[in-house]
């Protein structure tokens, strides 16, 4: 590679990079025409990354089945650049499995037992989801062509320093490596995936109590970085947070221990101990766990387009106010389409459950708004079951109001509630549910391409970032269903209790132990530990990620801070453009410098998503390759080809 060729640093090497690469490989030809050096920067496997990564318990499932995951930008995706069609994780498996695709090193033996047993309906181990992004990865680097260079670094960047611009427009920066190498760059792209953050003053304060007292505490964290060994067989647990990282942490600390499941003649499970688990007393806000995965098929008319929150729609509120507000002005709409799917499927696959026609019910129904009495009235003629209902705000808050007598109360409700949303979320005669699933999915992916982010208030950026993620997680992002079984029989077997909604937890001095209980329920726990089970909230001035932090300390990119009532709010995200230009505090964007992911103030879609749906990821991730090979082009207009290309790893 001849030394004066442009070179761009990405920092990390998750799937993230792996699609922007993929990116930068088909749009290069069309946009930038010379050598190009690329440097990944991953202290774990490139393609997989840290999040994906082999090394976790083999236990640990996607909450995708195989058939929705895909890295490649097919022919749906409506992006500048060419489509590449490729196999997602249910093809690749087959194709593996049949020899159709040959550049796969040996996989395990349980690996290969899972590789044979995989179908497209099935829910696979995080270490196959591994091999299949790690293959990708290396399919993407020999796609690049013959005059890329790509170099990938096993180590971690620490900071990155402005460079005087070279003779002839030289690197302008300077990647600092925990190996003491340093790397220089035309561009560099921060693509870091989930990160961890140093404790808040309330995690810290709560480590410290556990601490003095000998007890245990497990701050925000990717459930399986945590070491769990401290807790003994047998002890009691406190457990905020019911979501993916709450089912994270029963495969960890039942099955991980030796235990296991066995299958009922009712469907349902039994759990065998082995002794050596602990008792956990788990609550959230809302106090029961994520919607199951929906394993039905429609039975009614395809799901199409949202029919009103559209391009059309958005422009016109554009034009007509200055700033948007999500509750008042996107909410409703949101909320009138995800209706409109609801009764679609449930009239069209469900007639016998409905009164009149779909087409007499929708026409009234277009002209009304989800919220006005006339829509509620609509509907109650038309759906005689008022169980049959779509009530959006019981979906969101299921005990809102409720006041439970007991702590015997709390266990029959919760149960109810997880018994009731299987056999809606499982059952072949309950479809509308899938409908509601899939309206939700393409309202979250189109949300951040209809709306520019610049033009929602600030109450409005929190709410999309904290209420309306959590809701949309909530509803379309929970695990599979044998998961909730699995829940179902730990409880049974009387090691898993349930705290009920509004859980509060607090450090009892007197004690010396953890002391939770709800808000809606006179029962009251003590234990001397405590499990955070939940992701860390973003905070790039916390970061316990080395370049992000010195990023923040040098004073080059800041935190979004958002003025709502209550004065100004920090969202703890990098402040990026729309383009993922990395923002200087005073808002003048950095040249050179980009980040992608969850911890920017970017809409934020994922990495990998599901085939043929047009999927924001692959859209995002085009863009941006494009900006990148453009950049290159201006600042690099006349270069040579070198007679080769290579993979190289340090």
């Amino acid at each position: 590679m001849p030394s004066f060729a442009p070179t761009i640093v990405f920092i990390g090497g998750g799937p993230r990079s792996a699609g922007i690469l993929e990116r930068l490989a088909a749009n290069k030809p069309g946009l930038f025409d010379g050598p190009l050096s690329i440097h990944v920067v991953e202290p774990y496997e490139p393609g997989s990354g840290r999040i994906w990564r082999y090394d976790q318990s083999p236990g640990l499932l996607l909450n995708s089945t195989a058939a929705d995951v895909t890295m490649f930008t097919d022919s749906s995706v409506a992006c500048d650049g060419p489509s590449v069609d490729g196999p997602g994780l249910a093809a690749w498996a087959a194709g593996v499995r049949e020899g159709s695709i040959r550049d796969v090193p040996q996989l395990e033996a349980h690996l290969l037992e899972q590789l044979h047993a995989l179908r497209p309906g099935s829910f696979p181990s995080r270490q196959l989801q591994s091999r299949y992004l790690e293959w990708f990865f290396r399919r993407v680097v020999a796609a690049l062509g013959p005059d890329v260079t790509v170099t990938v670094h096993r180590d971690t960047a620490t900071a990155v320093e402005h460079l005087a611009p070279g003779p002839g427009g030289g690197a302008k920066y300077r990647v600092r490596l925990a190996s003491d190498g340093a790397l220089e760059a035309d561009l560099v792209v921060y693509s870091l995936g989930h990160t961890d953050s140093r404790a808040d003053p309330e995690s810290a304060r709560l480590a410290d109590f556990a601490a003095r007292h000998g007890g245990f505490h497990a701050a925000p964290s990717y459930t399986t970085d945590v070491d769990y060994s401290a807790i003994a067989p047998g002890q009691d647990v406190l457990v905020s947070g019911m979501g993916l990282a709450f089912v994270d942490l029963l495969v960890l600390l039942f099955e991980g221990r030796g235990g296991r499941f066995e299958d009922r003649p009712d469907g349902g499970l039994d759990y065998v101990p082995s002794g050596a688990e602990p008792r956990l007393w788990a609550g959230s806000r809302r106090g029961v766990p994520y919607h199951s995965k929906i394993s039905s098929s429609l039975r009614g008319e395809p799901v199409g387009a949202p029919r009103y929150l559209t391009a059309a729609a958005v422009e016109s509120l554009l034009a007509a106010h200055e700033e948007l507000d999500f509750r008042t002005q996107l909410w409703p709409l949101i909320a009138k389409d995800a209706g409109y799917a609801y009764y679609r499927e449930l009239f069209t696959g469900y007639p016998e459950r409905v009164r009149g026609s779909w087409e007499e019910f929708s026409a009234q129904f277009d002209v009304l708004d989800w919220y006005g009495r006339e829509r509620v009235d609509l509907v109650a003629a038309a759906v005689p079951d008022p169980a049959l209902r779509l009530d959006l705000e019981a979906l969101d808050q299921p005990f809102s109001g409720c006041a439970f007598a007991d702590h015997a109360a709390v266990q029959r409700s919760v149960v109810s509630y997880i018994e009731r949303d299987l056999k809606l979320r499982t059952s072949p005669d309950h479809s509308e549910t899938l409908a509601l699933f899939t309206v939700l999915l393409r309202v979250y992916m189109e949300l951040g391409w209809l709306v520019p982010q610049e033009r929602l208030n600030s109450r409005s950026q929190q709410a999309v970032h904290g209420w309306w993620h959590g809701f949309f997680s909530f509803v379309d992002s929970g695990p599979p269903p044998h998961r909730l079984r699995e829940i179902l029989a730990l409880h049974r077997a009387g090691l898993l209790q349930f705290l009920g909604p509004g859980v509060w937890v607090r450090p009892d001095e007197a004690s010396g132990r953890f002391v939770a209980g709800s808000f809606q329920s006179p029962v009251v726990v003590d234990a001397a530990a405590y499990i955070e089970a939940r992701l860390p909230s973003p905070s790039v001035a916390r970061s316990a990620n080395p370049a992000l932090a010195d990023l923040h300390d040098a004073g080059w990119g800041t935190e979004q801070s958002l003025l709502t009532s209550e004065g100004p709010h920090s969202t703890g995200k990098l402040l990026v453009s729309s383009s993922h230009e990395v923002l200087a505090p005073d808002g003048g964007r950095q040249a050179g410098l980009f980040a992608v992911g969850p911890w920017t103030s970017g809409w934020g879609a994922g990495a990998f998503a599901r085939p043929g749906t047009n999927a924001a990821p692959f859209r995002e991730n085009d863009a941006l390759a494009r900006r990148l090979l453009t950049e290159l082009s201006a600042r690099h207009p006349s270069t040579s080809h070198p007679s080769s290309s290579h993979l190289l790893s340090f």
